[in-house]
């Protein structure tokens, strides 16, 4: 399996569906000085993203959404913890990110910077080459 990074490859004629999603830097588009759109791979990466750093009771109107994860990084680093945390980022998005398949949580601790590394890597839906989204957990006050 090959890492690839989807930014090259976001606009991709093979897909038989686009999906698309506000960009939430709230970027405008210069010709029709509405927000800017993301389409397609990028626009996965960015509600996986999303879903990690969300907790319950964030999202309006839905509460079930999100995670427990900020939480658990005030827990101490064990491997038991470490599982936990993966197993809680493959739950949260095979629930709640229909548009991709998950092929693996790699979740690593850095006990130097006090977080963990994430690593996802994840199918969308019309696209063959596999999606790596990587992240560094770590707790803030």
């Amino acid at each position: 399996m090959s890492r690839y990074d989807a930014t090259q490859s976001n606009e991709s004629t093979r897909s038989s569906r686009i999906f698309k999603d506000l960009n939430l830097d709230f970027q405008q588009n210069t010709a029709t000085k509405d927000i800017q759109k993301i389409k397609d791979i990028e626009a996965v990466k960015r509600s996986v993203r999303n879903l990690i750093n969300t907790n319950h009771y964030e999202k309006p109107f839905h509460p079930e959404i999100g995670s427990n994860l900020r939480a658990m990084l005030f827990e101490l680093m064990s491997p038991q913890m470490n599982h936990l945390i993966s197993k809680q980022i493959e739950n949260l998005i095979n629930n709640y990110e229909p548009r991709c398949n998950l092929v693996e949580v790699f979740a690593q601790p850095m006990f130097d910077r006090n977080g963990y590394s994430v690593q996802i890597s994840f199918m969308v839906n019309n696209h063959q080459e596999p999606v790596i989204v990587e992240s560094f957990l770590e707790r803030l006050r």
